[in-house]
């Protein structure tokens, strides 16, 4: 398959078959996102995956309650977070540059890019899901302190095949010069 076909075939998917995802393909998605840069090769990306019917309901219960129907029969949900102060800082504990922690973040974003693309190509659908309740989901993984909470995932077959939103054109989001 070709990366543009990845690109196209990716949408946010609110829901889902009522059919298990093999942790085999789980695992794909982790080692894609594994491959993604971040600043110094810090990886500052760690994963925590929901597959058990116990867990999916204690995750999804810290999720905004349209969250919680969209993602309802997803068989999969994937908490990532990044472990703090390393990307973007020095050995001695400073800040490199203004945005400190927020290069963790981005380095995050790049690895869940990675995550949610490899999904698309093996045939499933993903929601990126920004709005939680990080400290439950911390007391139900068992999250250390040292991790930030950066977003839920949820990932299945689709059951929709929703029309992509309308996307700005290059010339609307970049200058040349």
């Amino acid at each position: 398959m070709e990366y543009n076909e990845v690109l196209n075939l990716r949408k946010s998917i609110r829901k889902y078959q009522e059919k298990p995802v093999d942790e085999a393909l789980i695992r794909q998605m982790l080692e894609a996102a594994i491959l993604a840069p971040s600043w110094k090769n810090s990886q500052v990306s760690r994963y925590y995956v929901a597959q058990s019917a116990e867990m999916r309901e204690k995750v999804n219960a810290c999720l905004a309650p349209f969250n919680q129907n969209n993602v309802l029969n997803a068989p999969v949900l994937i908490v990532s977070t990044i472990v703090m102060n390393r990307s973007g800082f020095e050995k001695d504990g400073t800040s490199t540059n203004e945005l400190g922690n927020g290069w963790g973040y981005y380095d995050c974003g790049l690895h869940n890019m990675n995550l949610i693309n490899k999904a698309a190509e093996l045939g499933l659908g993903t929601l990126i899901m920004g709005i939680r309740d990080a400290q439950s989901l911390k007391e139900v993984l068992n999250i250390p302190e040292t991790e930030s909470v950066v977003a839920v995932i949820s990932v299945g077959y689709p059951d929709i095949d929703p029309d992509r939103p309308r996307r700005k054109a290059v010339d609307d989001i970049a200058k040349f010069m």
